[in-house]
């Protein structure tokens, strides 16, 4: 049993938004690595989430609750049950926020921040809550670029989706510096693995091949990207929640990045396809070029990243490509996340 195990058994645990990819995957490596852990999980249920996710939980340490986390009376009712709470909810995709009215960004990554840091505020219970936040919020580096994003880098967002969740991490800011709240902000570069929504790029684009369809790339396929298997992710959670100091920023990095190309090119010889299904479309607006991001602090906790993408990646398509193959999926490059 590792640290981390060690000193989460027997918590309370309220995982938001566990019904996602990140936070289901977070709700079952955690129970299956951390005896008499107890989770209760608030989502609720928009496109992108499904309890379909955690087939297989152990029910007798885990409850399901279906809301929403802008719900104030709810939260409060929940945190008051809870020793630690790690928030996942969010809306996410990129081009829903551009393409779609943003509205859904602000209610749930402005306003349902808001409401779980009044909860949190107010909760005799809880020991620390670690919100999950995004590499987005830096905006973007030139290509050639050898710098990194630190947790001291400015905010510089360049879509709404980015710019909602740099202005739900500025709310955490505030209420940290005015009320000491022992939370913990995490940014993530961009994750990949089993039962992601198929909306995201690698699912996206495995199910293109599959029907022998264009994979869409927008501009000239250069943008680059670190890609951090979504169990290296759940373990980083687990780390923070056990050894993070609160009030502090982790960034969570493979620190290597890969361009939009590159993964297509990958994707089509894992599935035995041309690399002629790669078709290139107009760019969308405010593209970000590169992210790069410094993971030297949470490193100093004890975490490393157990998987690289070169070994993971053909297992984690082929899954996919299985699982895909029995469903629908988006039909145009107009929800992609690259």
């Amino acid at each position: 049993m590792t640290p981390n195990t060690e000193v989460l058994r027997g918590k309370r645990l309220l995982v938001c938004g566990g019904a996602g990819f990140m936070g289901s995957n977070f709700i079952l490596y955690a129970l299956e690595r951390i005896p008499d852990l107890r989770i209760v999980n608030l989502d609720l249920l928009t496109y992108a989430g499904s309890l379909e996710n955690l087939a297989g939980v152990d029910t007798s340490r885990y409850s399901f609750v279906k809301g929403d986390i802008a719900d104030a009376d709810l939260a409060a009712k929940l945190f008051k049950d809870a020793d630690m709470v790690v928030n996942f909810a969010a809306e996410t995709h990129v081009d829903r926020s551009i393409h779609t009215s943003a509205e859904a960004f602000v209610r749930t990554n402005v306003l349902g921040v808001h409401s779980l840091l009044e909860a949190l505020r107010h909760s005799p219970n809880v020991e620390r809550m670690v919100h999950i936040s995004t590499d987005e919020v830096w905006g973007d580096l030139p290509l050639d670029s050898k710098e990194r994003f630190t947790e001291e880098s400015p905010f510089l967002p360049n879509s709404p989706y980015a710019a909602s969740k740099a202005a739900g991490d500025l709310l955490i800011r505030a209420y940290v510096a005015t009320h000491k709240l022992p939370v913990i902000v995490t940014h993530s570069v961009n994750n990949y693995g089993p039962r992601q929504f198929p909306e995201k790029l690698i699912p996206f684009f495995t199910a293109r091949a599959l029907r022998d369809e264009p994979l869409p790339l927008y501009g000239d396929g250069e943008n680059r990207r670190d890609w951090l298997h979504v169990d290296d992710h759940s373990e980083a959670v687990l780390t923070v929640l056990a050894k993070g100091v609160p009030l502090e920023v982790y960034n969570i990095s493979q620190q290597k990045e890969y361009s939009n190309k590159e993964i297509a090119l990958r994707i089509l010889e894992i599935l035995g396809k041309p690399a002629s299904l790669i078709s290139y479309v107009e760019d969308r607006p405010a593209h970000d070029r590169k992210y790069a991001v410094d993971s030297t602090k949470l490193r100093s906790l004890g975490w490393t990243p157990r998987s690289s993408l070169e070994e993971k990646f053909p297992d984690v398509v082929r899954g996919l490509a299985q699982s895909l193959s029995h469903g629908e999926v988006p039909a145009t490059n107009t929800h992609i996340k690259s």
